[in-house]
């Protein structure tokens, strides 16, 4: 969609064009408030510092729509397919890797208690489960931060390929 058309939706509609790029309703809320954007870059600078305002209820309300790194996601909405092709990588990846992933998912959420997230797009199965490991050593306030971060990454990927 381009920007102007963005800028241009009634406010339900344009909450409905951007409810995919992550589930937490105030931030999707403040973004639309925003408008009208004069160019994407004022968008997504905008999206970013509400981003980082984020906290760990705003993870876990996030975490609820994700699938874990290696499971195929559910359904025909949007967010679903989107996860299906983000993580590729991963539903390609060998049956000792794809193992491992399943392993290390079951290792991290017995640590942290919640769902392992990462930016899945651009990153090969090893990158991921690589990544695993070495979160799995972070003590749980690093590791919420290094969650918040990937959300961030992911919602602004996703809003990026929506709104051009």
């Amino acid at each position: 969609m381009e920007l102007t058309t963005f800028n241009q939706l009634p406010a339900d509609e344009a909450l409905a064009a951007i409810r995919h790029c992550v589930a937490i309703p105030h931030w999707q809320l403040s973004l639309v408030a925003a408008r009208p954007f004069a160019t994407t870059d004022a968008l997504l600078t905008r999206a970013d510092t509400l981003a980082r305002q984020w906290q760990q209820p705003d993870l876990a309300a996030a975490l609820s729509a994700h699938p874990r790194i290696g499971e195929r996601a559910r359904g025909a909405d949007k967010e679903a397919t989107l996860s299906r092709g983000e993580q590729s990588a991963m539903q390609q990846a060998d049956h000792a890797l794809q193992q491992a992933m399943q392993q290390g998912n079951q290792a991290y959420e017995a640590r942290f208690g919640r769902v392992f997230l990462i930016r899945a797009k651009g990153r090969s199965g090893e990158e991921m489960l690589a990544a695993l490991q070495r979160r799995l050593q972070n003590d749980d306030q690093a590791e919420q931060q290094e969650a918040l971060d990937q959300l961030r990454e992911i919602t602004l990927l996703r809003l990026r390929e929506t709104i051009q």
